[in-house]
C-alpha cells in the first residue's frame, strides 16, 4: 500500500497579496485614456528619468510597460502578450452612461468594438539616439 498524499499547503497569503499588488498593471480604461492623442504625445516624448528602465525612453502605451532598449521594445511589439493586449483594447471601455442606459434610464444599444486610436509603433519611441547621447553610450552600442 502507498502512503497518503499530503495536503496542499496554503502558504503565506499576506505575502502573496503584497506581491500581487506590487506587480499590478494599469487597467484597460486607464490605458484608453493614455491612448488619446494628447496623452499619447506626452508619453511618447518623455524626459530622461534614470529611475525607469531605459531611462523612460522605450514605453509601450498599450501595455503600460517600459523597456530597457529598442531591441527589447521591438521584440515586445511582435510578442503574443502585446497582440493580446491590442485585441483587448479594441473593446470600448464601460462608462457610467452605459451603465445607466442598461439599468433602464434611456435607450440601451449594445456598443461593439471600435478601431484602435492611431498610435504608430514606428514613431512611438525614437528617443534611443537621445538617450545614448545623454548617457555617453553612442560609441559603445554601435
Amino acid at each position: 500500500m502507498g502512503r497518503c498524499r499530503t495536503k496542499n499547503k496554503v502558504g503565506n497569503t499576506r505575502l502573496r497579496k503584497k506581491f500581487r499588488t506590487r506587480r499590478r498593471k494599469r487597467d484597460l480604461d486607464q490605458i484608453h485614456v493614455d491612448m488619446q492623442p494628447k496623452n499619447a504625445a506626452k508619453l511618447k516624448s518623455q524626459e530622461l528619468d534614470m529611475d525607469l528602465p531605459g531611462a523612460g525612453q522605450h514605453y509601450c502605451i498599450q501595455c503600460a510597460r517600459y523597456f530597457v532598449d529598442d531591441k527589447a521594445f521591438q521584440e515586445h511589439v511582435r510578442s503574443r502578450v502585446h497582440r493580446k493586449r491590442l485585441k483587448m483594447l479594441k473593446e470600448v471601455p464601460y462608462t457610467l452612461e452605459e451603465a445607466e442606459r442598461a439599468a433602464g434610464m434611456g435607450s440601451y444599444t449594445l456598443t461593439s468594438t471600435r478601431p484602435l486610436l492611431p498610435v504608430d509603433q514606428d514613431e512611438e519611441m525614437k528617443g534611443g539616439e537621445d538617450i545614448k547621447k545623454a548617457l555617453g553610450l553612442s560609441k559603445c552600442l554601435n
